[in-house]
This record gives structure tokens, sequence and C-alpha cells, in this order.
């Protein structure tokens, strides 16, 4: 079993032949700091946009190195801390709205790997959530619920059998599912998107690591930057910049990824259709069957280090991999004789309260997005078309659309940051478990939990 080495994704493709560095002080008009999804979508849009600009993006390692090369490849419709918080503060309407824009983004993302000739492994199969416990079926429940108020979400509640009969996962007891999902896979969408970035005539440094941000200056290891716009495209590792240490938690997510399943395995687990997987547990799981026949599955390890520390190699601890694999065990009982072939780990960036944003400050002429926890592979689409816009002066739907220049309080200092995050994961595990015992409605220690972390609304 290979350990870290980034992921499993970018293994198999290959890691890319690093491009060239920053070689030395230079201007641009537009300087992009971060060459994940987030940077090479704002890039790939803003160059189609105004192909007299310059436009350079620096990334430390090389592009599709982080989050958007690691991630467990859901493109999916979800708005980043829920729809109901916007409905709170601009309206149902606004909310609606800003719904039917993700719903629209997992299409354009398709739309444009197409267009661009990306062979991303593409399969618009719908997401699928299943509840496996009684406290995880009345939340789902009451999800669906809640779900059937909106006009734009299209979640169809399915019984147990109906959701045997998409993925036979063990003691199911009902599902959810909607069709604005597809699975990916992630490393091919980045180094596709890269390509297609400098196809149009954006500049991509690699090896250049942006140490300091200021208005219309990004200081790197390799020489500065004079720069009209700069958008801070960092994500997890947001904290290494100088004065953002508690701007964004850095959030670990673990993944394992076995080998390709025999005929007979997939005959038992059934998945024709492709569909993403999560589950309702507090600490939850995402899935997906690649295109070669393996289940890549993932779910927090340990979930954040002291002092917002982020890891490299992608390395992760032994009790993880015990941990996701008895949990791979447990929704298909047949794969407990498959190999694991590959582990590994990655950031996320996390707000305050949980909800991603994007905007641009006019006076300074920074822009950012980010904040994702974990819906970034479709969210950072989004951002890039904003992002382009609101540099650009485009009057457009987007540059409204209710997360648009959201500000959030930072995080608290250490070490009341690591001691929160792994008391309330603690507590979460706490309350999974419970439930698996048999405790039939949701633990109170985990509503608690949601209040603390800002997760609840």
């Amino acid at each position: 079993m290979i350990n870290g080495e980034v992921s499993h994704w970018w293994r198999q493709i290959g890691v890319p032949e690093s491009r060239p560095s920053l070689p030395g002080s230079t201007s641009a008009d537009v300087t992009i700091v971060g060459g994940g999804y987030t940077g090479l979508w704002t890039a790939y849009y803003l160059k189609k946009a105004a192909p007299e600009k310059r436009i350079v993006v620096v990334e430390q390692r090389f592009a599709g190195y982080g989050a958007s090369g690691r991630n467990g490849g859901w493109l999916t419709n979800s708005i980043t801390g829920g729809r109901e918080q916007f409905a709170a503060s601009h309206g149902r309407a606004e909310a609606e709205r800003f719904q039917r824009a993700m719903n629209d983004t997992v299409d354009e993302v398709i739309r444009v790997a197409g267009e661009e000739g990306i062979d991303a492994d593409i399969r618009k199969g719908g997401e699928l959530n299943v509840a496996y416990t009684p406290a995880q079926e009345s939340r789902l429940k009451e999800f669906a619920a809640a779900e059937r108020g909106w006009r734009s979400t299209d979640a169809e509640l399915l019984d147990a059998a109906a959701a045997t009969a998409r993925v036979r996962v063990e003691g199911v007891r009902a599902a959810l599912w909607h069709p604005h999902a597809a699975r990916i896979h992630p490393a091919k969408l980045a180094r596709g998107l890269a390509e297609a970035a400098e196809r149009a005539g954006v500049e991509i440094y690699e090896g250049t690591r942006a140490l300091e941000i200021q208005p219309h200056l990004v200081r790197t290891g390799h020489g500065d930057i004079d720069s009209g716009y700069i958008v801070r495209a960092t994500e997890g590792f947001t904290a290494q910049l100088k004065g953002l240490r508690r701007a964004w938690l850095p959030m670990n997510s673990s993944m394992i990824v076995t080998e390709p399943l025999p005929a007979w395995m997939w005959e038992q687990i059934g998945w024709e259709g492709r569909e993403v997987l999560g589950d309702l547990a507090h600490v939850y799981m995402y899935a997906q069957r690649t295109a070669d026949d393996r289940i890549a599955f993932g779910g927090r390890g340990v979930p954040y280090k002291y002092g917002s520390r982020t890891d490299l190699d992608g390395r992760t601890p032994e009790s993880t991999v015990r941990q996701l694999g008895a949990l791979l065990h447990r929704f298909f009982p047949c794969t407990s004789t498959a190999k694991i072939d590959h582990v590994w780990s990655g950031v996320l960036g996390v707000p305050r309260d949980w909800t991603a944003t994007v905007g641009l400050d006019h006076r300074t002429r920074i822009a950012w997005a980010g904040g994702y926890v974990g819906t970034g592979v479709s969210t950072t689409n989004l951002a890039g078309r904003t992002i382009a816009d609101l540099i650009t002066g485009t009057d457009s739907e987007l540059i409204t659309l209710p997360w648009v220049d959201r500000r959030v309080r930072k995080w608290e200092p250490e070490p009341l940051r690591w001691l929160a995050t792994h008391g309330l994961y603690k507590a979460y595990g706490i309350a999974d478990a419970s439930e698996i015992a048999g405790r039939e409605r949701t633990s109170p220690l985990a509503r608690v939990a949601d209040v603390i972390t800002g997760r609840a609304h």
C-alpha cells in the first residue's frame, strides 16, 4: 500500500513535468496566487474575456498539487453552508437563484471539459446519500422534507429497496438522490484545465511560493510581481501567507482507494449508475466508483494540525487507514478481501462559519475565493467565473449572488483552535458511535457541536 506521494489520482496519470519557476521580478495585469481549481478557472475565464491582459499564476509546487488533485471527485451542486442562511440574509428568491447557479455550474464544468478536450472520466450519475441507522434515517427524512420546499433541488427520497437498487450499502434504510452531480478524476481535470489555460495564453509558474500579498504586490521567493489585480486562490494553504494564519482553518481529509474490484464484487455492490456516494453520519464519508472499477473512499482522519500546519506529501496516519478501511467494509462487506492500493490526505479551507465566499476589494484590487469545506470541485468554477466578471467589470448575474463579498470573523488563536477542533470532532465521533449502537434520534452532543462549529444555521 502506498501512503502519501500526493494522491492516487496523480500517481495514476503521472506527476506532470515541472513548469519553470518565476524567473524574477516582473509585472502583470492580474496575478493569481495558487494553481488549483480556483486559480486555474479564474485564469481561464479571465483570459477568454480579456485576451489582451497578461495573467500570471504562481504555484508553490505544481498545478493541482493541493486539494484539487486529492479530492473525492464530487462535482456536485451543494451550496457550502446551506441555502437557509442565504434565505435569511437575502431572501428566499436569492437563495433559489444561488441554487440554480450551482446546478448550472455542474453542467458548465462538463461543457468546458468537452470543449477543451479534457478527458476527466466524467460520469453524471447524480448524488446518493444513504442512511443506515435510525438516527441517520430521521435526519435524512427531515432533510428530504426541507429539500422539497425548494424548486431547484430535484431531490428524490428513496426507500430501502429503491436505494439498494442503485447501490447495495449494507443495512441501508433510506436514501436521497438528486441528478445535479457527476463523478470526475480530479487530477485529470486539474491537468487538463492548466493546459487549457496555457493554450489561451495564461502564464503558469510552478515551484514559486508566494510569501505575502499586498495591494498591487505579490512577494515570492523568486521575486516580486507588481500587479494591477491580485487573486488569492490559496484555499487550505491560506494560513501560510503573512497575516492570514487565522483566516481559514486548514482541515485535513483522507482517502483510500482499492485495487480494481472483480466482476463478482460489483455484482454484489451494484453501483452501475456511478453515483457519487455519501452518508448522513456526523463525521461523514464520501466515495465514488472510479472509471477503472476501484472504490475511492474518503472521510476525516486527524482533522487539524496545531498552528494551522499543513501536510505536503499527503502521508496519512495508520489509525486513519484502519478507520476508513473498516467503514468501507461496513458499507460493502464483500470488499473485506480487497487490497487497499493507496492512501493519502489533503487540506481544505474552512471559514469560521463553514460557508464559502468570493469577492473583490475594489480599493486594494485584491480578489479572493475559497472556504469550500469539501464542495470545491464545482464551486471553484463558479468562483472563477465570478472573479473574472468582477475584475473585468462585467455586469452579470453572478456578481450579485448572495455569497459575493461575504466577510467572516477569524478563527480563535491557539491553543483554542486545536482544542476546539479536536474536541468537537471527538464529540461527533461519540455521537456517531451512539447512533450506530441504536440511538434513534440525533445525539444532543452532535447538535451542540454543530452550534459551536457554526455548522448549524
